[in-house]
This record gives C-alpha cells, structure tokens and sequence, in this order.
C-alpha cells in the first residue's frame, strides 16, 4: 500500500513517529511522509496573535492536500489529529483516499480532535480515555490500539565501564519533571529521594534548589542511545504518567516508555494506570503502585530480591515482543483498512 503519514519529527531524537514509518516499510508499504507541524510563523506569536496562527494553519492544510493529490495514496494515517482540519480530511477523502487517526496524547484540549475525529473512515485511540471520549461522538470505526516499542532500538544495551560509572543506579527515571507540567510526579520522586535515585529529562532546571530531587539530577533531555542504557542498567526503572492535579483531564494510557523500558529489558514499576493493568500482569510482567508509600515499600522489597526482579523483567520483555511492538501495530491498521 501507498500511505501518506502525517505526524511530527523531533529534530533531537527519534519518537513513535518514526517507529510507525519503519513498522509500515517493514510491510512493504510505500510511505510519504508529511511534517504537520512545519508552520511559518513563529509558535510565541502564533499564541498571541490568533490569526496568524489560523492562516498558518490552513497553510499547512492546503500543503497536505496538494500532498495527496500528488501522491494518490491508498491511505492517509494522521498521527495526534490536533492540526488537520476536519475539512481538509473530507478533500482527502474526495479523492478516493482511505482516512484514518491515530490519537497519540492524553486529551489535553482535545476539542480540535473531537471535531475533525468523526469525518475519518477510521480511529485508532492509543489511550482508552480518547476511546470513551470518542465513543460518545459519532465516530462509528473506532479502535483501541495502544502504544508499543520498536524492537531495533529498544533492547538490553552493553555498557562499558564509563557508562556505567555514568549510568548506574538503583532506580531510574528518565522524563519530564517540570514542576509546572508535573507537580504530581515530581512529589512521587522527591518521596524516594532516599533511595539511589537517578532522574533523567526535560525540566530538571527548574527543580527547586531546596527539593531533595536536586542532588538527584544526572541529565536533561537524553536521546535513545542514552536511555536505552540506562534502563539497560538501572535495577528498577520508574514510569509515572500524567495526572491532571485538578482531575479533569482523563489519561488512562500505558506510555511508550512502559513498552520501550520493558523491551529493554527493564524491571518496570509504574503507577496504577487502567491500559497497563489490562495489558499486563501485575507483579508478573512489571510491578504497580498506587501512591508513594506503596511504592516506598515495594522499592525495597524488590530492590532486596534480584531474582524476582530478572523473572518479571524477562516476562515483560517477553509479552511486549510478543504482542506490543509497532509491527503488530501496523498489521492491526492494515487488516482493518484493507476489510
């Protein structure tokens, strides 16, 4: 099949983005890929100045219709759904071409998503919170499929004795810990701040200078090469997802990095999400904690049982590339378009 892709690369490292490219070539598809994001106008004033960002906008939006046009796809696959409008999606499907949305993040200002979400032949939800949001719309192919982990990039990574001097720790956290964004999660770390913490990832500049998390701080932003090494070697690897301190964001998602860490071979802790818990067996294939004085506990009952932190990791890597790898991802979209 011909797919026109549209999502967004990070110019510092790869993302799901390119994972779902190579899952689709490793089927044989042919894959043009279009950059949703490329606006002109810069994003500060974009914000301030409305529109401006509409027109920008729509720029991108006639750029992608000139895309299909000239490429004749058999599919078009959008990645997010927050940039392309709802009629730029009926052009497309005007044209002959099959539609569909992937969603990627939790539905933070979601309304765009909702809007244009309907007008897609086809909706795949990576978190089953976009999935009961998007049930109650007129979506009528509407998928949960979730996230997964590239196998070529996410496995147990060899260290040598400098990056392991750089590396090791007991428990490590690789993410954002911008207060700001993640006020919740930052209150989870700084509860374990006892133990030998290794925290990694955008938003560590601005940690406080009395939190304990201070003295924890090993890196900003890491690349792929630098956290599958991490999780390579850390005896624990943490995820904590998003949480709306208000509570009226719903995210229910398992991240990427539940599979990636998981894939890397990784004895996994994360907190208690609804998609992780019906994916995966708890204290089977990785570990669940409700809150922070749970996850005091469980971090050092198993920080004191290594064999049963190498039985639950080897189940895990074992379930996600058995069943969670972005091939079986495509193959999924795939079957269910070609019906």
């Amino acid at each position: 099949m011909k797919i026109l892709f549209s999502g967004y690369h990070n110019p510092n490292f790869l993302t799901v983005t390119e994972y779902i490219e190579n899952a689709f070539k490793s089927r044989g598809c042919e894959i043009f890929f279009f950059d949703n994001r490329r606006f002109l106008v810069p994003d500060i004033i974009r914000k301030k100045i409305s529109y401006l960002n509409k027109l920008d906008l729509m720029r991108i939006n006639n750029h992608l219709i000139s895309v299909a046009k000239s490429f004749m796809p058999d599919l078009f696959l959008e990645a997010g759904g927050y940039r392309i409008l709802a009629q730029t999606v009926h052009k497309i499907k005007n044209l002959g071409i099959k539609t569909a949305l992937w969603t990627i993040d939790a539905p933070r200002d979601f309304e765009p998503v909702i809007n244009s979400a309907s007008v897609y032949d086809y909706v795949f939800t990576g978190g089953s919170e976009a999935y009961d949001i998007l049930k109650e719309t007129e979506v009528n192919k509407l998928y949960f499929l979730p996230f997964a982990c590239d196998p070529d990039v996410h496995k147990p990574q060899r260290l040598t004795k400098e990056e392991k001097r750089l590396y090791s720790c007991d428990i490590a956290f690789v993410g954002t810990v911008d207060p700001d964004l993640y006020p919740l999660r930052v209150k989870i770390l700084e509860a374990i701040s006892d133990f030998n913490l290794g925290i990694w990832g955008p938003g560590v500049e601005k940690i406080s200078s009395s939190s304990p998390l201070k003295q924890k701080i090993r890196g900003s932003m890491t690349t792929p090469e630098i956290w599958t090494k991490i999780y390579s070697q850390a005896k624990i690897v943490l995820c904590i997802h998003f949480k709306d301190p208000d509570g009226k964001i719903q995210c229910h998602q398992a991240s990427p990095r539940v599979y990636e860490a998981m894939a890397c071979g990784a004895f996994l802790m994360v907190d208690s999400q609804k998609d992780v818990k019906s994916l995966f067996k708890d204290h089977e294939e990785l570990v669940v904690f409700m809150d922070a004085d749970e996850l005091k506990k469980l971090l050092s009952y198993y920080l004191n049982r290594p064999e049963k932190r190498i039985a639950i990791a080897a189940l895990g890597r074992k379930k996600v590339l058995e069943k969670h790898t972005y091939k079986h991802r495509i193959k999924e979209i795939l079957k269910v378009v070609s019906q």
